[in-house]
């Protein structure tokens, strides 16, 4: 499983003109799911990104992790994010998830984090999704578990 974190002062996901997620402060997370990701892993994803400590503290140092930040998640699907860019001029998508496996565990990432972090939105698999965001910093992590 890949995530790409980025540490936002505010996010939101639009589909068909309506606003269906939105965070101020936190983090939007682009997910890609890969063919032998499954709940373990994807339950290891979601301790890491509510621990993983990349807001400053009264230091300026990366000390606080989300939950002491009290910030929004916004975890968005995005498969291109596994393609094998290795060759040529086009993404391979094979190396991608079958969708109807992405997106029951995508779902199940997403039910998962809500139960354990209450400040928790999401986008919707497979939807035609504009993402907006202010990058924080910027502040951007590439995370893959495994």
């Amino acid at each position: 499983m890949i995530a790409l974190i980025q540490r936002v002062t505010q996010g939101q996901i639009t589909i068909n003109n309506n606003v269906v997620a939105k965070i101020t402060q936190g983090l939007v997370v682009l997910i890609a799911i890969q063919p032998l990701d499954n709940e373990k892993i994807a339950q290891r994803l979601i301790e890491r990104l509510l621990g993983y400590r990349v807001f400053e503290d009264k230091q300026g140092k990366m000390n606080l992790n989300l939950k002491q930040q009290q910030g929004g998640l916004l975890l968005v699907p995005q498969f291109t994010l596994a393609a094998n860019t290795k060759k040529g001029l086009r993404p391979s998508f094979s190396s991608c998830a079958e969708p109807q496996f992405a997106k029951i565990l995508f779902e199940t990432m997403v039910n998962k984090a809500k139960a354990q972090y209450q400040n928790t939105e999401s986008g919707i698999f497979s939807a035609d999704m504009l993402v907006s965001l202010v990058n924080d910093g910027p502040v951007t992590f590439w995370l893959e578990q495994h």
